[in-house]
């Protein structure tokens, strides 16, 4: 894909929630009881997505709550945790301290994830039995309120709750360039708490909490055609600053139609950090 050839924007399919009758939730595996495993349904809308490449520097992680940043990996080998934990969340807490100018950062997650074979249609990210994390085609954003705040008190239980603080994703390619199934990003300053759906999140041994997103023709969306390895995407998914506009970042993974049929499979890393501001 020649990144300079590309339109300045495309249309793709994004995975909004419809109206929910009770409160929204999502098992992240398959239940054995014959218990659904959500009660949502999706509104699947063509959204305009911006090639963020030619907007430059005018996007920003304070300003629109995302920002793509050249910056490689000495990490050899994704698959192997050990390398990971002990390298890579070495370099993002550098990374995220000198982009925040925070005062302590500390990485608490991380998640590869490959794209199904077959390319099968985009959903909330899990295959088969839920254990293979893949590519998540609904809009969502990791954290709500509730559950931002809750994160806090997991990684620093020792911190005051009303310290300013951020928890930020980085988000990165793995082998080759991230063709297939990119990550489009909303604009943060286009969103309104109206828009989000507050959703429960199970797993078999513990239960979180993400918004789900309804639509709106607010939303402002913007990508970054063929990302590289060398490259890391950061977004926003909680700032506790409430008087900032752009505290949450709704992202979802979809089939951009410039990409050719025989791309390879998305691969991506993703890592999440909590940092405390100054």
């Amino acid at each position: 894909m020649n990144v300079r050839k590309l339109n300045a924007f495309v249309v793709g399919e994004l995975g909004y929630v419809a109206p929910v009758s009770g409160r929204a939730f999502q098992t992240m595996y398959e239940p054995q009881d014959g218990t659904p495993g959500t009660n949502c349904a999706y509104d699947m809308r063509n959204c305009k997505i911006e090639n963020a490449r030619q907007a430059g520097s005018s996007l920003t992680l304070e300003g629109n709550g995302f920002e793509l940043f050249d910056s490689p990996s000495a990490v050899k080998n994704f698959n192997d945790d050990a390398e990971v934990t002990s390298l890579y969340y070495r370099e993002i807490e550098e990374l995220a301290l000198d982009l925040t100018g925070g005062a302590k950062a500390k990485v608490f997650d991380h998640l590869l994830r490959q794209r199904e074979q077959g390319r099968p249609s985009l959903t909330m990210g899990r295959q088969g039995d839920g254990s293979k994390p893949s590519a998540v085609g609904r809009v969502h954003n990791d954290y709500t309120e509730t559950s931002g705040m809750a994160r806090l008190n997991m990684v620093f239980p020792e911190v005051e709750p009303q310290l300013p603080f951020l928890i930020l994703n980085f988000w990165r390619p793995v082998l080759h360039p991230a063709i297939d199934a990119p990550l489009a990003l909303c604009d943060g300053r286009s969103v309104s708490t109206a828009d989000w759906v507050e959703t429960d999140i199970l797993y078999p041994t513990r239960k979180g909490q993400i918004y789900l997103a309804k639509h709106s023709d607010a939303h402002r969306w913007h990508y970054y055609p063929a990302m590289q390895p060398h490259e890391v995407l950061v977004f926003k998914t909680f700032d506790s600053r409430r008087d900032h506009a752009a505290r949450m970042t709704p992202h979802c993974a979809f089939n951009d139609p410039q990409a050719p049929p025989d791309a390879p499979l998305r691969r991506s890393m993703e890592i999440r950090c909590l940092v405390l501001l100054k």
